[in-house]
């Protein structure tokens, strides 16, 4: 589980478009607090120091400690809206959490020892992470800060799966138990495909201008062809549209 981590929010009366627009001009956010069977409450956090908390990547998957008008209780963050082109957070949802009650939650998935693995050091390989975070279910007392994955061992042509992860009996991932279809590729370690020579097998069907046998002397041009130059039409051959006037 995560180490605890304090955040300070304040009540809020008022609600509505116009509060939240007030709050927001005051250096404030709205939020809202809900769950473990209590009525939802509006909240206010301070938008500067939620944001540097924003930058933290267990801000988004550990249980935090809600300070909220001197009383502490544990919470899950569940959405966050932002400003589609300003750097201000527009509204938080917090969960309550009950220690009795297991959370479903995305925890971010951390890659180590790729580039010691015989894929990682064979030239032309290329490794994909197809997923960076994984749902699981337990109780928050389980919940890890992130799921770490040994790629050490990857070889070329290997396909890591969520069912490869070994969480332990306290954690499970919901995902699994939908089907065999369900257990997506977390890692893929390929040979990258070799480009097509487009100029190489351009050159493989050029030939020379000395190699082209010229027509045999009193042979007919191909058909459509123009006549040579100052060579007479075929007979009975139709005479060549007239080109554009020159405006």
């Amino acid at each position: 589980m995560a180490k605890k981590q304090e955040i300070k929010a304040e009540s809020r009366g008022v609600e509505g478009k116009g509060a939240s627009r007030r709050l927001r001009h005051a250096g404030k956010i709205p939020a809202v607090l809900y769950g473990a069977k209590q009525n939802p409450q509006n909240i206010q956090l301070d938008q500067i120091s939620t944001q540097l908390l924003a930058h933290h990547e267990w801000f988004y998957s550990s249980v935090l400690q809600l300070n909220l008008d001197g009383k502490v209780q544990k919470v899950l963050l569940r959405d966050i809206q932002r400003h589609p082109y300003k750097t201000i957070l527009m509204h938080l949802d917090f969960q309550r959490v009950s220690e009795t009650e297991k959370l479903r939650l995305s925890v971010p998935l951390h890659f180590l020892n790729q580039e010691k693995s015989p894929a990682g050091k064979t030239v032309g390989v290329v490794i994909t992470h197809e997923l960076n975070e994984v749902e699981i279910y337990c109780l928050p007392k389980h919940i890890p800060d992130a799921i770490e994955v040994d790629l050490s061992a990857l070889e070329v042509g290997d396909i890591v799966h969520m069912s490869s992860l070994n969480l332990g009996a306290d954690i499970e991932i919901p995902a699994l138990k939908l089907g065999k279809e369900h257990d997506l590729a977390l890692v893929i370690a390929r040979m990258q495909k070799a480009e097509v020579e487009v100029a190489a097998d351009g050159a493989a069907g050029d030939v020379p201008a000395s190699k082209v046998a010229a027509p045999a002397k009193g042979a007919a041009p191909a058909k459509g062809a123009a006549p040579a130059k100052g060579g007479a039409a075929a007979k009975g051959a139709a005479p060549a549209k007239a080109a554009a006037k020159k405006k």
